[in-house]
């Protein structure tokens, strides 16, 4: 039984040349680069700032978006070096299956549809809370039954990713266009918030800069960081710990800059442009993060922040709402271009795996006329808007964090295999320092899943166990990777 089969770069690259299957070329190194910061760039600043400066880090939230940059670049390099070398829709999955085999690709392609289904829905549903505030300042509220903090079914956010969904059939330059006008709006507000800020911050706001620790009952049992279970380390919130727990929670706010890998099929000149649009736009999102995070823990008191909408309630709280208007409709821009380009990368990645016959290969079948996987796109808006419906943010977000880090330690050793499997290969972007860069980003990303709760492993388990059954249920059986070994042994 030979799971762990590979497909060469050579076969993948052949498979984006099948009329049936090829997707259309449109894109820049600009529109690679507006996609990532368009995706990067919603939920960390507009949401869990607030969240992680009150129940973790204090001030010092900006140390640990910067933890959390660094460990993504370290990742961004290694997904250059294999965008630039394997330019095939997929990302990660594509790139284990040319280096680690079948098996390994599956468990990860599996993994990214947990990663992006789950982010999608999560930022929707975020979205859904700032649109209705928006609507409420307006003097329109919504029943709390279809957009409240717990309601029956989450309207606002079922809609938008209806239309999301509708605008990413229709075509790939149309997608980047709306994102375009969308990111733009959301940079604009961005730095609005980062000048404004400046004029209300109080030094004292950050004494102490780094709280003292202090032992919390939040995070006692499975809800506390993995490492603290088996170091037998007393939980606790602030502190040192504090920074690199919060690290792992604002770590889901750089999820993004690795879709821009997923869109390599569809990029003019993929071997040039994708690399910059991978570290460009994760560049420019960690500047932002850790200007606009400095700003709104100056303004207000860490232990005041709220949790829901952190930038407007800042400003409402130093006599400016019209300005936390403002916020919210930069919020609702930026959260619209994260759900847009999420699910792209969920389409583009069970592509890829449909192509491969991993999943049913009827769901590859590109749509002649919008030059789109068009029923794939459509199925992963339904389940996308089932989830975005009826789920909660809360753990979510730690699930989806878990997910990427596992694909960012799956990418990064298979930089060191290609490179030593397949030294011939024309590689227009090198990661620097290879062996040692791959492994520190292994190490670095080890540490913050290790930072993640218990129970947040237990869930990743059960849906690595389900993974399996599928797999040996329907991939294995129906991978072109087999019906190929097997025409060859024929012959």
């Amino acid at each position: 039984m030979d799971i762990f089969r590979t497909k060469s770069v050579e076969q993948s690259i052949r498979d984006t040349e099948a009329p049936e299957h090829q997707l259309r070329k449109r894109l820049t190194a600009m529109d690679l680069t507006v996609f990532g910061i368009g995706v990067i760039v919603g939920t960390g600043i507009f949401v869990l700032t607030g969240q992680v400066a009150k129940e973790m880090a204090g001030p010092a939230v900006a140390v640990s978006f910067v933890v959390a940059g660094i460990v993504c670049g370290l990742a961004a390099l290694c997904y250059a070096e294999f965008a630039s070398t394997i330019p095939v829709a997929g990302s990660a999955y594509t790139f284990s299956f040319a280096t680690l085999g079948e098996f390994p690709a599956w468990v990860i392609g599996w993994d990214l549809f947990l990663e992006l289904a789950l982010a999608a829905a999560v930022v929707a549903v975020g979205w859904s809370g700032y649109f209705a505030s928006l609507l409420a300042s307006l003097g329109m509220e919504l029943p709390a039954s279809i957009a409240g903090d717990d309601p029956v079914v989450n309207v606002p956010a079922v809609l938008i990713v209806l239309i999301l969904t509708s605008i990413l059939v229709a075509g790939i330059k149309l997608s980047s266009r709306v994102n375009l006008v969308l990111v733009a709006t959301k940079i604009a507000v961005v730095l609005l918030v980062i000048v404004a800020g400046l004029f209300f911050i109080k030094g004292a706001n950050y004494t102490p800069f780094i709280p003292e620790a202090v032992p919390t009952d939040r995070v006692e049992g499975l809800k506390a960081p993995l490492i603290q279970l088996i170091f037998g380390v007393t939980p606790v919130a602030f502190g040192v710990i504090g920074i690199f727990s919060a690290a792992a929670i604002v770590f889901f706010a750089f999820i993004g800059f690795d879709i821009v890998a997923t869109a390599a099929e569809e990029t003019i000149n993929p071997q040039r442009d994708v690399p910059r649009g991978i570290i460009g736009s994760l560049a420019v999102c960690t500047v932002l993060y850790v200007a606009v995070s400095l700003v709104v823990v100056g303004m207000q008191r860490y232990s005041e922040l709220s949790t829901a909408a952190p930038l407007s309630d800042a400003f409402i709280s130093v006599g400016h709402s019209w300005l936390a208007t403002i916020i919210s409709v930069g919020a609702i821009a930026g959260l619209t271009t994260v759900v847009l380009v999420l699910l792209l990368g969920q389409t583009r990645v069970l592509f890829a795996m449909s192509r491969d016959g991993l999943l049913p290969r009827w769901l590859a079948k590109v749509d002649p006329h919008y030059g789109t996987p068009a029923r794939l796109t459509v199925l992963i808006g339904l389940v996308t808007m089932v989830l975005a419906g009826f789920v909660s943010f809360g753990e979510l977000a730690e699930l989806v964090n878990i997910g990427t880090l596992f694909a960012f330690v799956v990418v990064s050793v298979g930089v060191i295999i290609l490179r030593r499997t397949r030294p011939d290969l024309p590689r227009v972007f090198k990661a620097p320092l290879v062996p040692l860069l791959p492994i520190l980003s292994v190490l670095a990303c080890v540490y913050l899943m290790l930072n993640l709760p218990a129970e947040t492993w237990l869930r990743f388990v059960i849906w690595m166990i389900i993974g399996l059954v599928v797999y040996f249920g329907f991939g294995y059986w129906n991978s072109r990777q087999a019906f190929s070994r097997e025409q060859k042994a024929r012959r």
